[in-house]
């Protein structure tokens, strides 16, 4: 795209400075931030406040076709009695309309970049591309007797890999281990060694219960971090998502190996799974994002529900009431989120040679009145603010979002074409 020019009321940059300009401009060139400054003195302004896309760390965004399939039940029986069998049931073409929805509703979020873990990754790429949002992009390996060899899927996620690597200006192909209780350890060792031959991002569920693994660790004698460590799976660029329940020690190995974790409050509470140590993760210095889970058992896609949940719960866990100001949520959802999954200097901020992954917020909104100090207005985008507030949405400079209208979805017949295909697979047609 040529060049553009976005001058707002405001614009919150999330560049780790704080910088917040009121009035505030940004200059778009070929699809990245050229120059962020203050607004001219009459300039034309767009009615809110410019933010970063968000950036959702984990999830499994066609499970559109799965949300409420399975409602107030534990980890296990979701995946084992529900999941799983319509699973076995999906086509590429479901997941490319599953996605599709899923897409349509991100944008309305002003999630621009989603990590996503899932099968039948074909479909999945081709509707994060017509779409035009951003994604790392781990197509699962599992097994699954009755559905999924963990091998086969192996062979067919490398091939794809090398597929497709570097060849999308806004996908990246990572690889998916989906978790310890899925794959053998010899499986876990070939996801490690595939993965470091690619340099690709190895992206797997860890302790998000506690008890999923119990009989693993006590026949290997440690915990699943210690184990994945000990194999050689955490020598790579690893994210893990849920990680609620990891030890003192399980934290320092993920310190010491430089693991990224997706943090999904929401979905680990719906689920019972418990309330991961977020502040001691701060503290001990791991890369984190936020992640909304799939749509199945969260059930929506709204990552600013997880800011605040995010900073509530580690406020109850620590009895710190100072703990994650406004600023630091916000940049959770963006900077870190995009630190999280190795993007960091592509996305997350504002920024001269970051792409213009750009989200406007609507500034009439009753819940950002009053503003009576500087600090007002960040603190009023999160905690009184949120996903309503989305207005307009660009990646790469290409708008996707326009007064509310999402412009590369056709909406209503992703509707149609997802209710019609959750029918069948829910009836085991």
């Amino acid at each position: 795209m040529g060049s553009v020019r976005l001058a707002a009321e405001a614009v919150v940059t999330c560049d780790g400075a704080g910088t917040l300009l009121r009035p505030g401009a940004v200059e778009v060139e070929g699809g990245r931030v050229v120059a962020v400054g203050p607004a001219r003195d009459g300039e034309p302004l767009l009615p809110g406040v410019l933010v970063p896309g968000l950036v959702n760390c984990h999830c499994h965004s066609p499970m559109t076709l799965f949300r409420g399939a399975a409602e107030d039940v534990p980890l296990q029986r979701f995946l084992r009695e529900v999941l799983w069998p319509r699973e076995a049931r999906l086509t590429d073409e479901d997941v490319y309309w599953g996605m599709t929805l899923a897409c349509a509703e991100l944008i309305g979020f002003g999630v621009t970049t989603t990590c996503e873990m899932y099968v039948h990754e074909d479909g999945l790429l081709q509707a994060v591309l017509d779409a035009g949002t951003r994604c790392v992009l781990t197509p699962g390996v599992m097994d699954v007797p009755g559905w999924l060899s963990w091998r086969e899927r192996l062979e067919r996620v490398c091939a794809f890999h090398d597929e497709h690597a570097g060849r999308h200006e806004t996908v990246e192909i990572g690889i998916a281990a989906h978790s310890a209780y899925t794959l053998p350890l010899e499986a876990l060792d070939a996801v490690a060694a595939a993965a470091r031959e690619r340099d690709a991002l190895v992206h797997i569920h860890v302790a998000e219960t506690r008890d999923e693994c119990a009989e693993l660790e006590a026949a290997e004698g440690c915990s699943v971090p210690a184990l994945l460590a000990r194999r050689g799976l955490l020598e790579g660029r690893v994210l893990a998502a849920h990680a609620v329940w990891l030890s003192d020690d399980d934290l320092r190995i993920f310190r010491e190996h430089d693991v990224a974790v997706a943090h999904c409050p929401q979905a680990n509470a719906k689920l019972a799974a418990g309330v991961a140590r977020l502040a001691d993760m701060l503290d001990v210095g791991l890369r984190v994002g936020l992640g909304t889970d799939g749509p199945a058992g969260n059930n929506d896609l709204d990552l600013w529900e997880e800011v605040r949940l995010a900073a509530l719960l580690a406020r109850v866990r620590t009895g710190d009431a100072e703990l994650l100001p406004a600023a630091e949520l916000l940049g959770l959802a963006t900077r870190e989120g995009a630190a999280a999954l190795g993007l960091d200097g592509v996305v997350g901020s504002i920024e001269p040679g970051r792409a213009a992954d750009l989200v406007l917020l609507r500034s009439d909104d009753p819940g950002l009145v009053p503003m009576v100090e500087e600090r007002d207005l960040l603190s009023h985008l999160v905690w009184s603010g949120g996903g309503r507030l989305v207005r307009d949405v660009w990646v790469a400079g290409r708008q996707l979002l326009r007064d509310g209208e999402c412009l590369t979805v056709d909406v209503e017949r992703a509707r149609r074409e997802v209710q019609e295909r959750a029918l069948r697979l829910a009836s085991g047609a």
